[in-house]
């Protein structure tokens, strides 16, 4: 008998066979349509000629990594999980990073899952959200940190795969990961598996460059792997990926802190939501950014200024982003600022280290990441499906509700 639980007031039903839900970290569709095109993920088009499912959909705004791999896994978006960014400015002006568990507003779907008494596992390629996942006693393990982590009965993680584990900043991480995610479940005995993998390869390079070709063929053949296994496999990505380089080869950004102080704003701050540890993915440069006026007589002449920037496109007050972007305003800046396609957010020269880029700076944030690949590797009842607009925190309701 199949087992029913609650998230969210949503239900979810989990079949008999085991399903792997895949975060694919910056996956723009480029990537995928290049991949598919070129033959370079022959299982994963076996799986949509067999029936399977490959649909765009939409990404949670911002378009960083917390924020959407929280809403893939509580199936809610930010205004009701809580988690609108990597990182924010708390009520005593201090920049946190999002990665404890008290920032958590809604339950995961495996924390409800595993408290169905249901057998759950994540698995995550950035150890920066093994914390998140591992919310209500979820078994929670992290591919980047694999060589320091146990089993509860102190086997080494490596051990269960045979393999030690690759450098963040390498490609087979990902692919890792995925591999990992498997093993794991097999030892463990696990029927609802969460894999989120990293995009670094995504930062580093287009659709058609040596690396991503490598990329695409490995995860290609994990994804075999996990299907052979007999796990219906899935997957979302978090956000898309775009070239943010200008002609002359360097970043196309724009300084906002810069702005505010030549327009005579003294009391401005600017957050960059897409802060992380993992610098050399980005330098902490995407293209929405927070910013906070302490003093309201400044804030339309810091909305002016930052307004009439090139490369911006909008600049919205905090009521406004949270209506449009279903985010939580105690999370968000006084304003928020979206970028073009090729711009890029900074606060200033001095706050962030370009020269830790891996080549070309490739980024994300804004709304021209906001269209992302969802793909399921089964058939689906296409009841309910039919003209429905998808995102991705949809992903654990395809999976787990509307196979065929």
């Amino acid at each position: 008998m199949d087992v029913t639980f609650v998230a969210n007031d949503r239900v979810y039903n989990v079949p008999r066979r085991p399903v792997l839900a895949v975060c694919a970290d910056g996956w723009d569709p480029e990537y995928v349509d290049d991949a598919l095109e070129r033959s370079l993920m022959p299982r994963l088009a076996e799986s949509l000629s067999a029936g399977g499912m490959y649909r765009l959909g939409r990404a949670q705004v911002p378009t960083f990594t917390n924020p959407n791999n929280v809403a893939i896994v509580t199936g809610v978006c930010a205004a009701s999980n809580g988690v609108a960014g990597n990182h924010y400015r708390n009520e005593c002006g201090e920049e946190v990073q999002v990665t404890d568990p008290v920032f958590l507003r809604a339950t995961t779907i495996y924390a409800a899952a595993h408290a169905a008494g249901v057998e759950v596992l994540c698995v995550t390629a950035k150890d920066k959200l093994r914390r998140l996942l591992a919310v209500g006693d979820v078994p929670a393990f992290s591919a980047e940190c694999a060589h320091e982590q146990t089993l509860a009965d102190g086997t080494p993680v490596t051990e269960v795969l045979g393999s030690g584990n690759p450098g963040i900043y390498d490609w087979q991480l990902s692919p890792y990961t995925i591999d990992l995610a498997v093993a794991l479940a097999e030892r463990l005995q696990s029927k609802l598996v969460y894999a989120s993998l990293t995009d670094f390869v995504q930062h580093a390079a287009a659709p058609g460059a040596p690396m991503s070709d490598d990329f695409y063929r490995a995860v290609d053949a994990a994804l075999g792997r996990a299907i052979d296994a007999g796990f219906v496999v899935g997957l979302a990505a978090d956000h898309g990926m775009r070239s943010k380089t200008g002609a002359d080869g360097r970043p196309n950004v724009r300084f906002l802190d810069e702005a505010l102080a030549e327009a005579g704003v003294a009391s401005g701050h600017t957050l960059c939501p897409i802060t992380d540890p993992y610098v050399v993915h980005h330098a902490a440069l995407g293209s929405m950014a927070w910013v906070h006026v302490d003093d309201a007589d400044e804030l339309d002449r810091a909305r002016s200024a930052l307004a009439a920037l090139p490369g911006v496109e909008g600049v919205l007050n905090r009521s406004a982003a949270a209506d449009s972007f279903d985010l939580p305003p105690d999370r968000i800046g006084d304003l928020v600022v979206l970028a073009d396609a090729q711009t890029v957010l900074g606060k200033s020269r001095q706050a962030h280290d370009i020269s830790a880029l891996h080549g070309e700076l490739r980024s994300h944030g804004g709304l021209h990441e906001r269209p992302v690949p969802i793909i399921v590797c089964e058939r689906l009842a296409v009841d309910g499906l039919a003209g429905r607009e998808l995102h991705n925190r949809d992903l654990h309701d395809l999976l787990l509700n509307h196979l065929a």
